[in-house]
């Protein structure tokens, strides 16, 4: 009898677990779809980000590009402090050390100076976070799109700073790198101002050449002018000539005067015809003189004006080359010093724990978009379901 009950129980607790083991079997099968889309993706999110995802730390520093030569709007906050300084913003620089920074440029000086491609490819950092990706080649291309992944530069339009990020998976590479794209960033500064001064002072320099070849052109021109009018300076011999002509005119005043006397007491007197003659020689003197300065196109009043416009070309090219040579010391003197500085706001930071990843925060992030997945492939298929034919 103790027998025969032992054997009934035992089959009962055989079917009731046989019936929990189908009812749990069905419970899975309905929420298949569920345990797909939402359940083994956060599986995998916890299995990763909790075991497997390596710790990235994040190295951050700030600077500014500033002039001290210009002065800008007032600021408030760091900036103005910075700006209190004498040194004022440039922003254009400060746009171009940003692009600069993140360009293929920068990653190949970054690379002379510090082993860019081990610090991204640590062996102590998993294989799915670390360089190369899987499935991808170690080649430049793919370092550079890495690089712009680790490393972030963000400019600030209201105050100038620009804001460096660097990621790395030791704290020492977040360092080092961050601490060398600041000096790469302050080199190419340095650049720019080297290449605007040497632009200034090749300009001025040019000015000066022009400005001496004009002064050399018109002196060449006078020198011309002179051995083919033969004459040396046509005002002062014009005056000169004009001076002897005057002297004549006073004498012959004199002799006209005398003869006018002589003549009204005595017409008849010897002394008469050698007056009159000396007054006739007198007046072709004069008229000679009066020639050679003007009248004629060979008077020295027509050559007076060819002259003056070389003596005016001359002084306007004297003038220009005093002018072009005092810019090109005053572009030396510039060139002596620095028009933009590269300043270090925020001093690069060596992390001491892991920023990266957000672990829980990921889970968290991968589970509610896997919910928000399943939810609308549900309600597409409901939908899809209302709208079937029911044959």
């Amino acid at each position: 009898m103790n027998y025969q009950n032992s054997i009934s129980a035992m089959d009962t607790a055989a079917g009731t677990s046989l019936s929990a083991g189908r009812a749990w079997t069905w419970w899975l099968y309905k929420r298949r779809w569920f345990l797909v889309v939402v359940g083994l993706p956060t599986l995998l999110a916890i299995a990763y980000y909790g075991f497997v995802a390596a710790d990235i730390y994040v190295s951050d520093s700030r600077f500014v590009i500033k002039s001290p030569d210009r002065k800008g709007p007032q600021l408030s906050g760091l900036a103005g402090m910075v700006q209190s300084s004498g040194l004022s913003g440039g922003h254009d620089e400060a746009s171009e050390v940003v692009d600069y920074v993140r360009s293929r440029d920068a990653l190949s000086e970054l690379a002379t100076r510090t082993n860019v491609k081990a610090a991204f490819a640590d062996p102590h950092a998993d294989t799915l976070s670390r360089y190369p990706a899987p499935f991808e080649q170690d080649s430049f291309e793919n370092l550079y799109k890495f690089y712009n992944s680790m490393v972030t530069v963000n400019l600030d339009s209201d105050t100038g700073i620009a804001t460096l990020s660097v990621k790395a998976y030791s704290p020492l590479a977040a360092f080092t790198l961050n601490d060398n794209i600041l000096q790469i960033s302050e080199a190419l500064v340095n650049r720019l101002n080297q290449r605007a001064q040497d632009k200034a002072i090749e300009e001025a320099g040019n000015r000066v050449q022009k400005a001496e070849q004009r002064v050399l052109d018109a002196r060449i021109a006078m020198r011309t002018f002179r051995n083919r009018q033969q004459i040396i300076d046509p005002e002062k011999q014009a005056a000169g000539t004009l001076d002897i002509a005057d002297k004549f005119v006073a004498t012959r005043g004199a002799l006209q005067a005398q003869y006018d006397q002589i003549r009204a007491k005595a017409p008849r007197n010897p002394a008469l015809p050698a007056l009159a003659a000396q007054i006739a020689a007198l007046d072709a003197q004069i008229a000679s003189q009066n020639g050679q300065a003007y009248g004629s196109s060979k008077a020295l009043a027509s050559k007076l004006v060819g002259y003056e416009s070389l003596m005016v070309e001359q002084e306007l090219a004297t003038e220009n080359l005093k002018s072009a040579s005092a810019s090109l010391e005053q572009a030396r003197v510039e060139a002596q010093k620095q028009q933009f500085y590269l300043e270090t706001v925020v001093k690069p930071n060596k992390p001491d724990m892991p920023l990266l990843p957000k672990r829980l925060y990921k889970i968290l992030v991968i589970f509610a978009a896997s919910v928000c997945l399943y939810f609308i492939g549900w309600m597409l298929v409901v939908g899809i379901m209302e709208h079937a034919p029911e044959n």
